[in-house]
């Protein structure tokens, strides 16, 4: 990955916000923070799924009338964007008719966005996420930091916790490194610790003489190892602290857990070197960490050539 690539994920210039009307009062304040830290320009995007701009005409019969799905989103969005304004924040609505996550896709290229940030909608049910298959989907098509906001996450109180803490779960393989460096900016810009968690499968029975003495195994020798290095790599050139941690259980669990036991403000959540998050997804870890989480959860997907093409010509487009 590139300084600039880097450099722009950490100091977004453009922070596209995809929403479906129902999540702004969540989604606009972690925005609103994001942008005092970089100055960034927020658009604020909803995609009109064409089945839902269904009308009745005077006979009863169903019609297609997308401008009143129109009229009614930009009713909902003006008032935010007028807030934001206020605050001396640039601020556009924009409003697009089609597949949700080819539209969140588009308009990030179009726009030249450094960030997406999504919300949720869940009430428990991991079926009912509202960008579940649709972030997949977003993350296949872009190479950029995606911030989901779920519902349980909260902006923290002054008062939360002293230290503040970016906690990113990494698989240990090749492709976490991008996402490792970006957790380790972005800590630093924070004034957060950095804290390196890899999750082990969960120690079979009985219990070894050695984790009775609390001592590591091999398994967990070797993953602190590859951590270690990590942490030295991704801290080269960022100035903050990093701690390195490796425990064993369900990885959901597990990252749930140490993110609330460590007051963390951010959730890093790296891919493998698979397609879409594959590893990650087999037992839903990402869709668990993003309908509990109690802070945002940022994923930066794998990218693919024709994405790190896209990604330089931007810049090159820019600079």
């Amino acid at each position: 990955m590139s300084d600039a690539i880097n450099h722009r994920w950490n100091h977004p210039a453009v922070i596209l916000v995809a929403t479906d009307l129902n999540d702004l009062d969540r989604l606009i304040p972690f925005a609103f923070q994001q942008v005092a830290a970089t100055g960034a320009r927020l658009i604020l995007l909803h995609v009109i799924v064409p089945g839902s701009a269904l009308t009745v005409d005077s006979s009863g019969l169903p019609a297609y009338n997308p401008m009143v799905a129109l009229e009614f989103a930009s009713k909902v969005l003006d008032p935010w964007c007028e807030m934001a304004r206020s605050k001396n924040i640039v601020c556009d609505a924009l409003l697009r008719e089609g597949n949700v996550a080819e539209q969140i896709a588009t308009s990030a290229r179009q726009f030249s966005a450094d960030r997406l940030l999504l919300g949720t909608r869940s009430k428990g049910k991991l079926e009912r996420l509202f960008l579940g298959s649709v972030a997949e989907q977003v993350l296949r098509s872009v190479y950029l930091p995606v911030m989901t906001v779920g519902p349980e996450a909260h902006l923290p109180l002054a008062n939360d916790n002293p230290e503040r803490v970016v906690l990113h779960a990494t698989t240990l393989r090749e492709a976490s490194r991008p996402s490792a460096a970006l957790a380790c900016q972005i800590a630093a810009s924070q004034g957060a610790k950095l804290l390196l968690l890899h999750v082990l499968p969960p120690i079979d029975e009985p219990v070894s003489e050695f984790h009775r003495k609390g001592l590591p195994t091999g398994l967990d020798s070797a993953a602190m190892y590859e951590l270690d290095l990590l942490a030295k790599e991704a801290g080269a050139n960022c100035c903050t602290a990093v701690e390195t941690y490796v425990v064993h259980g369900n990885p959901a669990i597990e990252i749930l857990s140490e993110a609330v036991e460590r007051h963390a403000s951010l959730i890093v959540l790296g891919a493998t070197q698979h397609s879409a998050l594959q590893n990650l997804t087999r037992d839903r870890v990402v869709y668990r960490v993003l309908a509990h989480a109690r802070c945002p959860v940022l994923t930066l997907g794998e990218p693919q050539s024709s994405m790190l093409a896209a990604q330089s010509e931007s810049i090159a487009t820019h600079s």
